[in-house]
């Protein structure tokens, strides 16, 4: 697929594509004309690189990652400095917190919701008053 339609699939600007090009997160074929091609894996790696852009990981740490995304089993990383360790230790943590709140607030939505509907749903219901009779 062309850089198009991999941008309207996965909601991701060209510009912004070709940006994760450059930083190393995204590795397209080039065609004999020089267009960029991408497969169907590019779609989930995109998504993957916006989830941990969201989750505030800075682009050097989704480059250390995104291999160990799909099959972590495989990876051997034999110079990982103590510095990374760290920095990874602290983006864990931090993730773990955000997804913390992130579940407090989806629970709370939802109670919301199930109040919202179940007055509604009441509110909806025709009352007959004692003297009405049919």
């Amino acid at each position: 697929m062309k850089i198009g339609e991999l941008a309207e699939r996965t909601g991701t600007s060209r510009r912004l594509l070709r940006y994760y090009e450059e930083q190393g997160l995204l590795a397209p074929n080039r065609g004999p004309n020089g267009y960029r091609e991408y497969q169907e894996p590019h779609v989930y790696v995109v998504r993957q690189i916006k989830g941990l852009l969201d989750a505030g990981l800075p682009t050097r740490i989704i480059r250390e990652l995104l291999p160990c995304l799909d099959k972590p089993q495989t990876i051997y990383v034999p110079d990982v400095t103590p510095e990374m360790i760290d920095t990874l230790r602290r983006e864990q943590a931090r993730l773990s917190e955000r997804i913390e709140c992130l579940t407090h607030n989806r629970d709370a939505i939802a109670d919301y919701l199930e109040t919202v509907l179940e007055v509604r749903s009441r509110d909806a219901t025709p009352r007959i008053s004692p003297g009405q009779r049919d």
